[in-house]
């Protein structure tokens, strides 16, 4: 589970994240939404433990800055972030030897089969192309079968298997109990997989969503709140 509470990121004079709290329980998806500069990252940020805030983020009962609560996260950032001269079978070991897994390899060997990148084992990551890269950082994150993911805008550079594939993955690890939390654009991507919805603008939660609320769509509630001035 991870829970977030009265979490606030400044920078100088500017608040980037005010005041914001939320939970996601075993088993259930939540989507981040927001427009470029709403705060999205900067919760992501916080909640991996690369910024400092004020607040208390908890993963599964662990201080999230914790190794406790490191070895229960996977993150999958905006940005892939892979090793030059490392191949993407050294990547997976690295990950499996960095969290102590024992006979993680045919797990291993499994993700690079479902994302296509088992025939690019011996490839160096500076080889690889920015989607491919994308897929790797994916498998990374989720081979030591953590029990929070966060994915930061997942899907960009992904082709149309690798995004079936990873949507495929949201749905079996929501099935295994994991809490997931998805940053995205795309809000059509996954509104066939998300339990709840936050909709974030200046720094703010401006609205939650279950699924089961059919007041208002997703995306209208969205337009309606980033560009209707609405900012409660």
């Amino acid at each position: 589970m991870l829970s977030v509470k009265n979490v606030t990121k400044k920078y100088g004079k500017i608040i980037a994240a005010d005041n914001v709290s939320f939970e996601i329980k075993n088993g259930e998806t939540a989507v981040l939404l927001g427009p470029n500069g709403a705060g999205k990252s900067t919760v992501i940020k916080c909640i991996t433990s690369l910024l400092r805030f004020d607040g208390e983020i908890n993963i599964d009962g662990n201080e999230n800055k914790s190794i406790e609560a490191k070895r229960l996260l996977g993150y999958v950032p905006e940005m892939p972030a892979v090793y030059d001269l490392l191949t993407v079978w050294e990547h997976m070991e690295f990950m499996l030897r960095s969290y102590k897994i024992q006979n993680g390899e045919q797990y291993a060997e499994e993700l690079l089969e479902r994302f296509e990148l088992f025939d690019k084992k011996n490839k160096l990551g500076k080889e690889l192309s920015k989607g491919m890269q994308q897929k790797l950082s994916i498998c990374c994150a989720l081979v030591h079968r953590p029990k929070v993911i966060i994915f930061d805008e997942p899907m960009v550079g992904l082709d149309p298997h690798a995004i079936k594939e990873l949507k495929n993955v949201f749905l079996q690890l929501k099935n295994e109990g994991a809490s997931i939390l998805i940053s995205t654009h795309m809000i059509d991507s996954v509104e066939d997989y998300w339990d709840k919805a936050y909709i974030m603008k200046n720094g703010r939660f401006c609205a939650e969503k279950t699924a089961g609320d059919n007041s208002i769509g997703l995306e209208e509630l969205f337009f309606e709140i980033t560009e209707g001035g609405n900012s409660q």
